[in-house]
């Protein structure tokens, strides 16, 4: 089974050692001068810091900050029917997986906006997870998702690249009708002598949030409920904000 996949002190100016300057009463006054400065400037200093001494006012109390509240998310009921089983779901979990999804491993977590995830499991080799990301911007979420697809488009390719004696297929299931839009695939993955497992990936967004949702079990192309995903992707991006 391949991969199914929750931030000086300044330097010293030493002066060179010099001969002791000859002494006489300009140089006599001239010492006493700078040492009578020079008590002045250090009881300046540690003035402050005296018994009794005012305070410094201190410095304005940073309001906390926000944090962004998480999207909506699928439910277990919204996954693909898993026969034989049902469908459980984890807790919306601020970051990212433990397990970054497969094909999306270089594109996320994103650099800069908020990510959560949910996982879902079944009691067989069926599982799923959806990754949602609030970037800084709509043309962040929009290059993001452009990205995403972009990675899922060639994974297979990519996988293939990287396992020598395997074999890899995709499908290009098509783009979804639903807010900014969605676009959802399917990867198969095999290795000689092991399980064959196959990924259908969705990819949508609405305004500057974007969502990935992987689902994955064994088998090939031929067995992915690919109608029953479009759906769930649908419901996924619907369910955002």
């Amino acid at each position: 089974m391949p991969p199914c996949r929750v931030p000086a002190d300044a330097g010293r100016n030493d002066s060179s050692k010099r001969g002791p300057a000859p002494m006489n009463l300009t140089t006599r006054v001239n010492r006493r001068t700078a040492a009578l400065l020079g008590a002045a400037a250090v009881g300046a200093l540690l003035a402050p810091l005296a018994p009794g001494a005012q305070a410094a006012p201190a410095p304005a109390a940073r309001a906390p900050a926000v944090r962004a509240a998480a999207p909506g998310f699928l439910a277990p009921a919204d996954l693909p029917p898993a026969p034989g089983t049902a469908w459980t779901g984890g807790r919306v979990t601020a970051g990212m997986p433990e397990w970054s999804p497969f094909c999306l491993e270089d594109v996320l977590p994103p650099k800069g906006g908020a990510t959560w995830h949910r996982r879902f499991g079944t009691d067989l080799d069926t599982w799923a997870v959806q990754v949602s990301v609030t970037a800084p911007g709509t043309a962040d979420a929009r290059r993001l998702a452009a990205a995403g697809e972009r990675a899922v488009a060639g994974c297979a390719a990519d996988w293939l690249r990287r396992t020598p004696g395997g074999t890899a297929s995709w499908a290009d299931h098509g783009r979804l009708a639903v807010e900014e839009g969605a676009h959802v695939y399917g990867v198969h993955t095999s290795v000689p002598d092991a399980d064959s497992g196959v990924h259908l990936v969705g990819v949508g967004r609405d305004g500057r949030t974007v969502t990935f949702v992987q689902w994955a079990r064994m088998g090939d192309l031929t067995d992915a409920p690919v109608a029953a995903f479009e759906r769930t992707t649908a419901k996924a991006v619907g369910k955002l904000h």
